[in-house]
């Protein structure tokens, strides 16, 4: 139990820290956002009477905590542009972002677990070296890169999939998977390189255990010896770095949604921080950091219970 409440801790404290440094480079961000609402033509007390309305009189210290205690009930307040909801916005907007970064960490983990474990059982040889070569020359190229580029190829050229929009999956599951397939692919492409790269490390190792040897003393094919007896003790750092880069495709959705036109939180802030609304962006930014932070959480809990050792090694600590 130690070692659950001390990683609650943990995540309570990077989670503060996370609202106190959005709040603070928000509030520094240049101009004024209240001649943004009323205009340059605006009286003085026209202006006290937004600043009022909007509690931005008030000391940065009174300001955060009172955003930081309506936040923590789920209130992030209000668009000062629309007036709807941040949190509305938010939830409206967070099905298509969360669709994009399960499809793409699908297409990652497709991509990586069979080149991973091919390049480690063909270590050394020629397939391994054109499998690395590949991954060292993709994990180089941009993600928006790969985005204009399946663009260029599949829609512009070949015309297989729709360059930008997006279709609702409760309207046409196939119309939404055919709109979704090159975002998520234009995401995997730069992902999986780490996951492969993570997963033959750690399975070069494996496969030079004793009990490996003995399995093939044994006669068990191939196949079996990697997927049955391999890769379940190499997966273990697999299952950590693809944690780790859920936050990563978060980030990553920011160009890759505003490129394919895609209605999700990451265009949201996107157009936002354009539209210089600050409640909006501080909201979609704790929020995504939140998320980032509880989907690690949730792999620390994870690698606990697949490894008790980490477990129990903390409640050492």
């Amino acid at each position: 139990m130690r070692f659950y409440a001390r990683k609650v801790v943990r995540l309570l404290i990077v989670v503060f820290a996370v609202a106190a440094l959005t709040f603070a480079l928000v509030s520094l961000l240049p101009g004024d956002i209240v001649y943004a609402i009323v205009g340059q033509d605006a009286t003085p007390q026209e202006i006290e009477e937004v600043r009022a309305e909007l509690g931005l009189n008030q000391p940065y210290v009174v300001r955060f905590f009172d955003w930081l205690g309506a936040a923590m009930q789920g209130d992030f307040g209000h668009s000062i542009r629309t007036h709807e909801g941040v949190m509305d916005a938010i939830l409206s907007r967070l099905p298509v972002t969360l669709e994009l970064v399960i499809l793409s960490q699908l297409i990652t983990v497709l991509l990586a677990v069979p080149m991973g474990m091919l390049s480690a059982f063909r270590n050394g040889q020629v397939l391994d070296r054109i499998i690395g070569s590949t991954a060292f020359a993709m994990i180089s190229i941009p993600n928006f890169v790969f985005a204009l580029l399946l663009i260029f190829f599949f829609s512009l050229h070949l015309g297989w999939f729709p360059a930008t929009g997006y279709v609702p999956v409760t309207e046409d599951f196939w119309g939404n998977l055919h709109a979704m397939i090159l975002p998520a692919l234009s995401l995997a492409l730069v992902e999986w390189v780490s996951l492969m790269r993570v997963l033959r490390s750690d399975m070069i190792t494996v496969l030079q255990e004793d009990y490996i040897a003995l399995a093939r003393a044994k006669g068990l094919t191939n196949s079996h010896i990697l997927f049955r007896h391999a890769l379940r003790p190499a997966s273990f750092t697999l299952i950590t770095l693809l944690g780790l880069q859920i936050g990563n495709v978060l980030g990553g959705s920011l160009i890759t949604e505003t490129i394919f036109a895609l209605p999700g939180l990451g265009r949201l802030l996107v157009e936002n921080i354009f539209a210089r609304d600050f409640m909006m962006v501080q909201g979609c930014i704790l929020f995504i950091a939140v998320a980032y932070v509880l989907i690690n959480f949730v792999v620390d809990m994870l690698y606990s219970i697949l490894d008790p050792r980490i477990r129990t090694g903390g409640a050492r600590g």
